[in-house]
């Protein structure tokens, strides 16, 4: 009897072994396979699927309905776009395809590659569906709203921790993210946050000012919080004001009619709204009063400073809490200023590098260009719905231009939009990238409970030693020595490559594919979300063929692409 439960047992430890191989193996070629696609450039690219995919028993998913109003915003953007290379004597480059745009939008809106998973299913589409479904997806993904939640973190409060005690950075990009995913209109939230009241620990947008305390002051400091938000919400740099009078005319503000030099008046009226903020302990922050006293440069005493406004005097409410009458100032409908702080701020985000000098240096004497202006008025009129915005950007014609053509491109085809500018990844977006090339699947937040902890820890040690931003949202630093040697040498991309056949694509990709140019075409598409050319194709193929053993060709070839120029490039 006990020899015959120990066969059994033995005989249901191996059936329920293969029933976990099978079912692995099959959720792997999933990622791994392909369907025939009617554009495919290469009609011998057919030969190269192993096997089916599962989206191709199901019938192509229809195009999103795209409100007709977006439409009609497209096309007077992209008239505007061609009036205006038009004028300047620029050609433009041809349309990208559809792989390379999908990239931009997964790099922008989630600070990684395309999975191979995604691609596959993308396949399945009818061509000219696969850019819309894939933004609709992406604007509804987590991994966004966690992603430009992060960004706009940055943006608001910084990149340090700030005050121990008082500041919760976690619980404020927490928040970004809920707004984010509940599509919240962009006035609301600005308004939330320069109204924030209670503790910053159950109420995270107070953050917004808690990250301003000093240790020697009990409370905001409204100097900072000025600049803040007047780059921020106002696209201004008015940090210059608070010392002394505008002398070399690079401020100006005042009416549209009748603009004047910046003065110390301007910057320290705005500071006064926010000493309406006051701390109250375990209450938290509170609204009272604004009390507010300054000595102005070459002024005998210090006097009482009322609160103000810079420019558009005529739109700020005369009654009211201090901080309520700013932000019904900066979200009023008729403050285009504002409004065109925020369209830069996602142009920015979508295409890597500000549409200009910068996104927090605005002049309110510079003349706006007609696409920046169509975008602001379609914003303000549809109730400052960012996902729209969203859409009306990344489906136009300035981001779905190719960087090459068959002519010569210059710096003059990138700023005016004629071509898509080559700009360097940041360092999360490299990380993002390289730990979803090792994945066939999508990382996210369906993904396992090991492959989120690896990803989040890989992520973090990678940032650090490859070295961060900060603040400097749109740097174009050159790639120093260290940070090549981290990719060359770097924890990551090591552990990324390795025949790992539980965890990474080298080894799936070694084992499900085909045959050699099968494998070539699937690690091209993992890390650099295109297909190799007939050339790259024949010299993989026989390096493939001519290593030792041939996962450890695969993982030669996941490694030099990672390490390649073009892996580390949004074009």
């Amino acid at each position: 009897m006990q020899s015959y439960r120990r066969t059994t047992l033995s005989v249901f430890r191996w059936v329920w072994l293969s029933a976990l191989v099978f079912f692995a193996a099959a959720y792997l070629l999933d990622g791994l396979s392909g369907t025939p696609t009617a554009d495919r450039e290469d009609p011998s690219d057919l030969s190269a699927r192993s096997v089916g995919s599962r989206d191709s028993d199901r019938p192509p998913r229809a195009a999103p309905d795209i409100d007709p109003d977006i439409v009609l915003v497209l096309d007077r953007l992209n008239q505007a776009r061609r009036e205006r290379l038009a004028a300047l004597g620029l050609r433009s480059a041809p349309p990208a395809d559809w792989l390379t745009v999908n990239r931009r939008l997964s790099l922008a809106l989630t600070g990684t590659g395309l999975s191979l998973e995604e691609i596959r299913h993308l396949e399945s589409l009818p061509p000219q569906d696969r850019v819309p479904i894939h933004l609709e997806r992406l604007l509804r993904d987590s991994r966004h709203h966690d992603y430009w939640a992060e960004r706009w973190t940055r943006y608001l409060v910084g990149a340090d921790e700030g005050p121990f005690l008082v500041f919760r950075r976690r619980k404020f990009r927490h928040w970004l993210s809920d707004n984010f995913a509940e599509n919240r209109r962009y006035d609301q939230m600005a308004r939330d946050l320069i109204t924030a009241e209670g503790l910053w620990t159950d109420k995270p947008q107070v953050n917004f000012y808690t990250v301003t305390y000093d240790s020697g002051d009990d409370g905001p400091d409204p100097i900072r919080l000025a600049a803040r938000t007047s780059r921020v919400f106002l696209g201004l740099r008015i940090d210059c004001l608070q010392c002394h009078d505008d002398f070399l005319g690079n401020v100006s503000l005042g009416d549209a009619e009748n603009l004047r030099e910046g003065t110390q008046q301007d910057f320290h009226q705005l500071a006064s709204f926010f000493t309406a903020a006051k701390s109250s302990g375990l209450q938290g922050v509170r609204s009272g009063k604004a009390d507010y006293a300054y000595k102005y440069l070459y002024a005998d005493e210090e006097v009482d400073v009322p609160p103000g406004v810079p420019y558009q005097t005529e739109l700020l409410p005369a009654e009211g809490d201090p901080r309520e009458r700013l932000a019904r100032w900066i979200t009023s409908p008729e403050n285009r200023q504002a409004a065109r702080s925020a369209v830069h701020h996602v142009w920015a985000l979508l295409f890597g590098q500000p549409r200009g000098e910068s996104v927090d240096n605005l002049p309110l004497d510079e003349p706006i260009d007609a696409e920046i202006k169509i975008l602001v008025d379609d914003l303000v009129e549809n109730g400052f719905n960012l996902r729209r915005l969203v859409r009306s950007i990344a489906l136009s014609d300035a981001f779905g231009v190719d960087s090459r053509a068959d002519f010569h491109l210059t710096a003059r085809h990138d700023s005016a939009g004629a071509s898509f500018p080559l700009v360097r990844l940041r360092p999360e977006q490299i990380a993002g990238a390289v730990i979803q090339s090792s994945r066939i699947k999508t990382v996210n937040r369906d993904s396992s409970f090991l492959v989120q902890l690896q990803a989040l820890g890989g992520r973090g040690d990678f940032v650090r030693r490859y070295g961060d931003l900060g603040e400097d949202e749109f740097t174009a630093d050159p790639v120093t020595i260290s940070q090549r040697l981290v990719m060359l040498n770097g924890k990551l991309v090591d552990e990324s490559v390795e025949h790992n056949p539980v965890l990474n694509a080298s080894a799936h990709v070694a084992m499900f594919s085909g045959d050699d140019v099968t494998a070539v075409e699937n690690a091209f598409l993992c890390v650099l979300n295109r297909r190799p050319g007939d050339q790259e194709t024949k010299h993989f193929v026989r390096r493939i063929d001519q290593a030792d053993h041939r996962k450890q060709g695969l993982e030669d070839l996941f490694w030099t692409l990672l390490n390649s120029s073009e892996f580390a490039w949004n074009h």
